[in-house]
């Protein structure tokens, strides 16, 4: 009985951290300038692959593997913030600044 309701929580974790996965790609083609775009994807992806990560361990077996994984999260999360934020920087400086949507809700 235990074994099948880890294989059902690591199920659940992986279907819930690709959702978030497609929540930050939504939020990436949807919000309307770079800094928000970046915001969703980074938030989303680094929970998504949180969750993912999550629902990896709980199918291994091994203390290693489960060391490896844990390393390549703990790894992505300093390297998708340093890519947000010299994305950000980039077009903070960049002639092209970040558009923001004029458009105002008809009264």
């Amino acid at each position: 009985m235990n074994e099948i309701a880890l294989q059902w929580l690591s199920a659940f974790s992986l279907f819930l951290g690709v959702s978030f996965f497609f929540a930050g790609t939504v939020g990436l083609l949807r919000f309307p300038d770079t800094y928000t775009r970046i915001h969703a994807l980074t938030k989303a992806d680094n929970l998504g692959l949180g969750l993912v990560i999550f629902g990896l361990m709980l199918q291994t077996e091994s203390w290693a593997v489960i060391l490896k994984l844990l390393l390549i999260w703990l790894l992505a999360l300093p390297a998708s913030a340093t890519a947000c934020h010299l994305l950000a920087r980039h077009t903070l400086r960049s002639e092209h600044r970040a558009r923001v949507s004029t458009w105002q809700e008809p009264q």
